[in-house]
């Protein structure tokens, strides 16, 4: 049991925060999350605890925090088995350390063309079937947040494949997101998000791969002199709870929160969008960084490049599972 886990873990019990509730005291929902309030995710989970709280009158409070305040990135998910917080929302890599590599294939570069396919995915029952393998690791999976898709900063400019070789680019715990960078000679760093920003600004780090929603509110593009417009991979996040937690629920009091999530997630996908354009507006504007907008032909010399983090990763993820996923959105890796 990691140590700082479970000092935490005794002083919340002690002050009687651990989920459970008498008549008199509602339902605590310790919601932690690693970035700021004003992202699309801290957002979001501002919304569904009004939504929550409202939808059970009050039975339920939920207590949301941001930016890293109880968990760094990699204790995130013991914290949620031990049941010391009730809700994260991870993104999906995450959960291949925990032995369900299914949910690494969101991280595959280029695995969509655009938001539709995502959300065919992610919402439809392939998503249904990743969220329910987390089942065995004590994780009740609510809900996929789709944020859209990453751009890559860089303190050089990036858009030949040949430019990634030797830069140093952080990324988040993901065995597919390190085939990825390995694939175009890129060396990448496993940071937890709240180490960023001085990594980038000290030189720690070259570069770092977000969506422009993440990129703008965080100032990443103060420390940063380029970013590149390349759409390669998928930004979202998996919304899960504690099983056990969930379980023992009153039933009432589970639709109240599945309709709330509902809502959430709808309002989420409705403001990625207009926040991921509204965040990059922001960065042009600034005039901090450069943007530069890959050409169809250099885009497609790095979808070629990327493709061996396919082959890389298709046995970890399982070869069927992917091919069902190619199915659903039209991608043949013969026609690169």
């Amino acid at each position: 049991m990691n140590k700082a886990i479970a000092i935490i873990a005794m002083a919340l019990m002690v002050g009687g925060l651990c989920g459970t509730a008498s008549a008199q005291t509602p339902i605590v929902i310790k919601f932690s999350h690693v970035v700021p309030a004003d992202t699309a995710k801290g957002k979001a989970a501002e919304y569904f605890k009004k939504l929550a709280e409202e939808k059970t009158k009050g039975a339920v409070r939920v207590d949301v925090f941001h930016n890293s305040i109880l968990y760094k990135d990699k204790e995130e998910l013991e914290a949620l088995q031990m049941g010391v917080v009730q809700m994260l929302a991870p993104t999906p890599g995450k959960f291949g350390p925990l032995g369900v590599k299914e949910f690494e294939v969101l991280d595959l570069p280029f695995l969509f063309d655009n938001f539709d396919e995502e959300l065919k995915v992610t919402r439809g029952p392939i998503g249904q079937q990743l969220l329910k393998k987390l089942e065995a690791r004590g994780i009740h999976g609510l809900a996929f947040w789709n944020n859209g898709f990453k751009q890559l900063t860089s303190n050089k400019p990036i858009r030949k494949v040949e430019d990634f070789k030797g830069q140093k680019i952080r990324i988040v715990s993901s065995k597919v997101v390190e085939s990825q960078m390995r694939s175009v000679g890129a060396l990448s760093q496993v940071m937890a998000f709240g180490d960023l920003y001085t990594a980038l600004q000290t030189g720690v780090v070259d570069g770092q791969e977000n969506p422009t929603n993440v990129i703008s509110p965080t100032k990443l593009y103060e420390v940063q002199k380029y970013m590149t417009l390349s759409d390669h991979s998928y930004h979202g996040y998996a919304v899960v709870t504690n099983s056990k937690f969930w379980a023992g629920l009153p039933p009432n009091i589970r639709t109240a929160l599945e309709a709330a999530m509902t809502e959430t997630t709808d309002y989420f996908h409705a403001a990625t969008v207009k926040e991921n354009q509204d965040g990059l507006d922001a960065i042009r504007k600034s005039g901090r960084t450069q943007i530069l907008t890959l050409t169809a032909e250099e885009r497609m010399n790095w979808k070629r490049a990327m493709l061996k983090t396919h082959e890389e990763m298709a046995d970890r993820i399982g070869r069927p599972f992917l091919q069902s996923i190619y199915k659903e959105t039209n991608f043949d890796p013969a026609k690169l």
